[in-house]
């Protein structure tokens, strides 16, 4: 193959992948809980859920957790970046050099939540005061005076810079965040510094630890949040006729982006490449699309043009899937657009691992790379009424096999912030 694509831009490959999801910490462990069809949805244990109208996630269990202690989203946020980056430059070849410092022959590219003070450290703060003023807001202000822990755990790009720190990559650490996409979007940023020729390799990470009250109250007030608690592991239903909303989930996934040039040369085994990135955004409202769809439809045209393949040349489509009926409606309307009659099968993992926001466009890239790695098609479970206004082959309830040589990857967020992502097999 050659190392430049149809524009004269270098090839990107990928040549290391991390994961964690509710289905486990590990590759092995989420696809193959992916492939079973299993559900990493279930009731929240982390915080009590009285009075809160959805009282199920898709939780993660970190190693040596503490269920005492009251973890913020930030800290949860980096240690699962951690996670997945180290197993992701393991696979490369590139684990332990930062280590001997030597360190990572590339930029971080971080995709995470927005960060704020949470409720725990709040009423810490609220504690903290003495006197008659205790738990006023000069006296929380007093408190919180000195705190240089309480400052870096809300600072936007501190954990960017740890994990640089922690992982030797080069240059200022890029921290993003544009909703839905942001995976996706940490992804493209990455695959466009080596086509320019800025680097030769980028880390790139999505990560989301969102799951905690304030966040499933927002959500829940903008009636996004399935409340299908009495059973978690059928709440997620993408493209069904029941489906009622997202559920709220958290994860991270790595990838290592190199130019084929320098994957080869290294030696590096190559798992497949990064062909395309489409991005359109509609600026129409916080959280619904455009009815026109058109941003939606520009991304995924965008994205097949910048692979430099026709609609016919994929095989498959990894769906943003979220279960709400916007955005399933939405997203069918793009399909029917861009592909005709002739969509090739599409599938949401978020029925098995729920709506990782921030983490969801980089964690169903990795996914979709072993789809083409495995030659099989994830399902989308939990349909048991097909919606008559969604004709699509949604891959329903079971895994299928099949010859999956390019993906495109949907990622649709809030606020109309569209990115889509072409994979395609190893030369």
């Amino acid at each position: 193959m050659d190392l430049t694509d149809h524009l004269g831009r270098p090839v990107v490959a990928v040549t290391g992948i991390g994961l964690v999801t509710p289905l486990g910490i590990g590759v092995a462990a989420s696809w193959e809980g992916l492939l079973a069809g299993r559900s990493g949805i279930r009731r929240i244990t982390r915080f009590p859920t009285e009075h809160l109208r959805t009282t199920i996630a898709g939780q993660v269990d970190l190693p040596d957790e503490d269920p005492a202690r009251a973890v913020c989203s930030p800290e949860r946020v980096e240690r699962m970046a951690a996670l997945a980056a180290a197993e992701a430059l393991a696979g490369a070849g590139l684990g332990g050099r930062a280590e001997q410092g030597m360190g990572f022959p590339g930029p971080l590219f971080l995709g995470m939540p927005p960060v704020e003070v949470e409720w725990p450290q709040r009423l810490d703060l609220a504690r903290a005061g003495n006197g008659p003023a205790a738990g006023t807001y000069p006296a929380m202000v007093a408190a919180a005076t000195g705190r240089q822990d309480l400052f870096e755990g809300v600072l936007f790009g501190g954990v960017g810079e740890r994990l640089a720190d922690r992982f030797g990559t080069q240059g200022a650490p890029i921290s993003l965040t544009t909703a839905c996409a942001t995976g996706a979007s940490s992804i493209q940023l990455g695959v466009e510094a080596i086509q320019r020729g800025e680097a030769t390799a980028a880390l790139c990470i999505g990560a989301e630890g969102s799951v905690q009250p304030e966040a499933l109250i927002r959500f829940s007030l903008l009636s996004a949040l399935s409340a299908r608690n009495e059973d978690p592991a059928r709440a997620s239903r993408p493209f069904e006729k029941t489906r009622e909303g997202f559920v709220m989930s958290e994860g991270a996934a790595a990838l290592v982006l190199e130019s084929l040039e320098s994957a080869r040369a290294r030696g590096a085994t190559v798992l497949g490449l990064l062909l395309g990135c489409g991005e359109r955004a509609d600026s129409f409202h916080r959280t619904r699309s455009n009815p026109d769809g058109g941003a939606i439809i520009g991304a995924m045209r965008a994205a097949i043009a910048d692979a430099g393949l026709q609609p016919a040349d994929i095989d498959y489509v990894n769906a943003h899937g979220t279960g709400t009926p916007e955005n399933d409606k939405m997203e069918t309307l793009g399909m029917r657009a861009v592909f005709g009659e002739a969509c090739p099968p599409i599938s949401s993992n978020k029925s098995m691992i729920g709506h990782t926001l921030s983490a969801a466009g980089a964690i169903e890239a990795v996914f979709s790379l072993l789809a083409i790695r495995d030659g099989v098609l994830p399902p989308t479970i939990n349909h048991e009424t097909p919606d008559p206004a969604i004709p699509l082959d949604v891959v329903p309830n079971v895994k299928r096999p099949a010859r999956v040589r390019r993906v495109l990857s949907n990622s649709f967020g809030f606020g109309g912030q569209n990115v889509c992502l072409v994979l395609g097999a190893a030369p």
